[in-house]
């Protein structure tokens, strides 16, 4: 129903398609390294870069960076806040899809 509709339930942070895409993916495959995610969801660099740094500060994705064989690798996995912020999300989505939301 209109009446119940709830823009606030909409995660700002999820809801852009670069980082939906980048929790959809982490929610499966649970960590990810830059070039996998970079390769899967078509991005640049610095698009990933900056969405990557987003959930981050949201404290959906950890980012870490080493060092292996001399190569950077970094590595982003979906925390707990940021598995359970997906769950809503989708919720809030499925909610809205059956009008409940």
């Amino acid at each position: 129903m209109a009446d119940d509709f709830n823009i606030d339930a909409i995660d700002e942070v999820i809801h852009g398609r670069v980082r939906l895409g980048i929790m959809a993916f982490l929610s499966g495959a649970d960590s990810a390294d830059f070039s996998t995610l970079k390769s899967r969801l078509q991005l640049t660099d610095g698009n990933l870069s900056v969405h990557l740094r987003k959930l981050e500060d949201a404290g959906y994705v950890e980012v870490t960076k080493q060092f292996v064989d001399r190569k950077p690798l970094t590595q982003a996995k979906i925390t707990k806040a940021g598995r359970a912020a997906f769950g809503r999300y989708l919720q809030a989505m499925s909610a809205l899809v059956d009008g409940q939301g």
